[in-house]
């Protein structure tokens, strides 16, 4: 029989009371109700001093030694769940910076994956919640960076505070108020088309993958040109599926021939690897003919032509997403009014090296 929220709160406090203590995923399972339901009625129940919290566990008050009563949760080691689409490109470094900023205050983080499915976000932020996660940073499954179709509504109703990571909800949306730490994409793109500008290039060209990231360098991109007065090429930026290369160097090949493009932003590395050799099958040598700027700086330096790249500074954006959802756990514990909601921007750097010609290239 589903029990009404006094009910289960009256049910909790008969169980906690007899038991001394219990974990949060076993209480849960005992009444029949979700983790993340079950961590809102503790909250509840121990913001009215009835039950005291406890790292994954609910405890009777004063049942606790008093060295295992609840202090800052930064100071005394914190399990912080991350929830990411994937460990491959820009996320291991977030994922290693977050990883280090939690292990530093004698904490511990645990992964969820998503694989880019949106309806995993929810499942995966229970999951680790039942794990004994007592707060969360996400980078949500949200194709093009910003919630749609409610898809915000999951972290909303999330029982323990949460960080967005490399990712933003619009003004107006309900998610906008979160904390939030990203990579100032357009800063990025910008820094690139000044790059090209200072060589002298005045008709560019950018190839961006299909993502969550292709808006906002677009965005920036596009401003960076029209205030340097550059022009861009017809159809610039052209965001396309990622592997869809013969279509991309088509592109860049016509954009060279026919309208007198002599430097392209390509997005990600991956792509502008695979793009030198195809064109220069077509006779188009990279950088005597199109000077080539990547995004991202995973690989980039790897390349036979080593290519100049926009490097997003990925470690800090995990470091100081984990420091920011630290404080708020702190604030929590001590019972502190929060400090102000935080909207964090890192700008990422140029990395120059061959790819451009006419400058001292970097290893």
């Amino acid at each position: 029989m589903r029990l009404h929220v006094d009910q289960r709160h009256e049910r909790v406090l008969e169980l906690v009371r007899e038991r001394g203590s219990l974990r949060v995923a076993d209480l849960a399972a005992e009444l029949g109700v979700s983790a993340v339901t079950l961590r809102r009625d503790v909250e509840t129940l121990a913001a009215q001093g009835r039950v005291q919290r406890l790292h994954g566990a609910v405890v009777w008050p004063g049942d606790a030694p008093a060295q295992e009563r609840p202090r800052p949760v930064a100071a005394e080691g914190a399990v912080i769940g991350m929830i990411v689409p994937t460990t491959v490109n820009i996320f291991g470094d977030i994922v290693r910076g977050a990883r280090e900023a939690v292990g530093a205050q004698g904490g511990r983080l645990i992964l969820g994956m998503t694989g880019y499915v949106d309806s995993e976000d929810a499942v995966q932020a229970e999951h680790l919640m039942a794990g004994g996660a007592e707060g969360l940073l996400v980078a949500p499954s949200w194709f093009g960076g910003v919630p749609v179709d409610g898809q915000e509504k999951w972290i909303l109703d999330c029982a323990v505070p949460a960080v967005l990571v490399e990712r933003s909800a619009p003004a107006g949306n309900p998610a906008a108020g979160l904390d939030r730490v990203r990579t100032d994409r357009e800063h990025g793109a910008a820094v690139a088309v000044g790059h090209f500008a200072s060589l002298g290039h005045r008709r560019i060209a950018a190839v961006l993958q299909e993502g969550p990231h292709a808006e906002r360098i677009s965005s920036g991109f596009l401003t960076a040109v029209g205030s340097l007065g550059l022009d861009v090429d017809r159809g610039a930026p052209s965001v396309r599926e990622h592997g869809d290369y013969e279509a991309s160097v088509d592109y860049l090949a016509e954009a060279v021939e026919k309208r007198g493009v002599t430097a392209a932003l390509v997005h990600s590395d991956e792509d502008a690897i695979v793009l030198v050799p195809k064109l220069q099958a077509r006779g188009i040598s990279v950088p005597e003919d199109l000077a080539l700027i990547a995004y991202d700086d995973e690989v980039a330096a790897l390349a036979d032509v080593p290519l100049t790249a926009v490097a997003p500074p990925k470690r800090s954006v995990g470091e100081l997403a984990a420091k920011l959802l630290l404080q708020r756990l702190t604030e929590r514990a001590d019972g502190r009014r929060p400090e102000p909601r935080q909207h964090l921007e890192l700008l990422p750097e140029l990395r120059v090296r061959s790819s451009c010609g006419g400058a001292t290239p970097e290893s």
